[in-house]
């Protein structure tokens, strides 16, 4: 059986060259041809490997720089995406079966390996890219060798019948093939349209969330009914299911569709933002992405909280950084009554001046609050304008930095003070004081 492209003027010149080389290597024709294929069978994989690796700088850095990531993937797929083309383009050739063969193996293995690469870099499981590309090498060993119209024929009478539609094996391949590719093109396109967004300079961060969560849909949208399309599914098969859709969508996943929408709205008016410092129950936590049910916000501790959309839209929020990430840190601090009151004042602005992350502007300020049981009660008013940092860890070095001044300055901390009086019931002697006053 002849593989590649059939008509009298290939065939023609097929024989002119293979009988020009027998002639000169004084071999037989086919002897002569299976070299060709053998040789060809090497020297294409080795120029593609070549052209490869003298691509690879360029590719690595034309890839990081555009899309991100760092770009190891691209090389292998060069590298094997053109032998896949030579080889394929070698096979136009009416070789004979031996020939074909020798020319299908590299070819095979060309494009199994490109094939896996491809799914491996979309994150597809292991065992799954290597399953694809053991099947991708089966067809393509076959089309070499012109067995495709039989194997797809025995593929076919496989299968059973349900009403009027027939599940054969083909098919059931056809499917797997179509879910597959279209699972693949939908990870690369996604990763390519958000990494055009987030290079986008006219949106803050919330609106290029939005657009890249929006486009992600869009993009699921359009390869759904493309695969219909390929699959040759009719669209009226999909009226009762979009009814039972209705049905679950009203009963079972009222809450689902409710985060989707929330978080939707979250990004449209920006109320909250990847990045914004909220408080959490009675913690403070960073906004880290804001997904299709939950936003996650990690604590100071690493801990990390999902929030429903929905409840951060319909309860109240205290958003650190909606519209000025400056915060007010409160210090409490108190001194003896017998201690230089002016002097402690000074000593607790410096000490909040000094401290790295407090701010010039505001100025920190010292408010006397109040006279308490054991002695003046102060606060010290810093601000921040890194509230993710923490809060705790300012409070500690200004309170640090402070008890050094105290000590230097001989400034005390008032201990707590308690008058004990002992009452007796037992009668006795009337106190002299007692008597005095009579």
């Amino acid at each position: 059986m002849m593989a590649g492209v059939p008509g009298a003027r290939w065939q023609a010149m097929h024989d002119g060259v293979i009988g020009d080389i027998a002639a000169a290597l004084d071999i037989r024709a086919g002897v002569a041809e299976i070299g060709l294929a053998g040789l060809l069978a090497i020297a294409l994989p080795l120029v593609a490997m070549a052209i490869g690796r003298r691509l690879k700088p360029a590719l690595v850095q034309g890839w990081t720089r555009r899309f991100g990531g760092d770009g190891t993937l691209m090389p292998r797929v060069v590298r094997h995406g053109l032998a896949v083309l030579l080889l394929g383009a070698a096979q136009l050739w009416p070789w004979s079966i031996e020939a074909s063969l020798i020319l299908g193996l590299p070819l095979a293995s060309s494009s199994m390996l490109l094939v896996a690469s491809l799914l491996r870099g979309v994150a597809m499981p292991r065992w799954v890219a290597s399953g694809i590309g053991a099947f991708v090498f089966l067809a393509v060993l076959a089309f070499s060798l012109g067995g495709v119209a039989q194997t797809s024929d025995a593929l076919d009478l496989v299968g059973f019948s349900i009403g009027k539609r027939r599940l054969s094996l083909l098919g059931l391949l056809s499917i797997a093939a179509t879910c597959v590719a279209l699972y693949a093109a939908i990870r690369v396109v996604n990763r390519l349209v958000a990494h055009s967004i987030g290079r986008t300079q006219g949106f803050d961060p919330a609106q290029k969330l939005l657009a890249q969560k929006l486009a992600a849909i869009g993009i699921a949208i359009i390869a759904f009914f493309v695969g219909i399309d390929l699959l040759g599914i009719d669209l009226t098969a999909f009226a009762v299911f979009s009814g039972a859709l209705g049905l679950a969508v009203g009963f079972g996943l009222q809450k689902t569709f409710g985060n989707l929408i929330a978080g939707i709205i979250l990004l449209m008016d920006r109320s909250i933002k990847p990045g914004d410092v909220i408080v959490v129950g009675a913690e403070v936590g960073v906004v880290n992405r804001i997904g299709v049910r939950a936003v996650s916000v990690i604590t100071r501790d690493g801990k990390e909280h999902l929030i429903p959309n929905e409840n951060l839209m319909t309860q109240e929020v205290e958003n650190w950084s909606f519209s000025d990430r400056n915060v007010r840190v409160r210090i409490p601090v108190a001194i003896a009554y017998r201690c230089d009151i002016d002097l402690a004042q000074q000593l607790m602005l410096d000490a909040a001046i000094e401290s790295p992350r407090v701010l010039r502007s505001p100025k920190p300020n010292v408010w006397l609050k109040a006279f308490g049981e054991n002695g003046l009660e102060h606060e010290i008013l810093v601000w921040i304008s890194d509230p993710e940092g923490g809060i705790g860890n300012v409070r500690s070095d200004v309170l640090n930095r402070l008890w050094r001044m105290f000590k230097a300055h001989g400034i005390a901390i008032p201990y707590p003070q308690r008058e004990v009086r002992m009452v007796s019931d037992s009668p006795g002697p009337t106190p002299p004081e007692a008597e005095a006053g009579r």
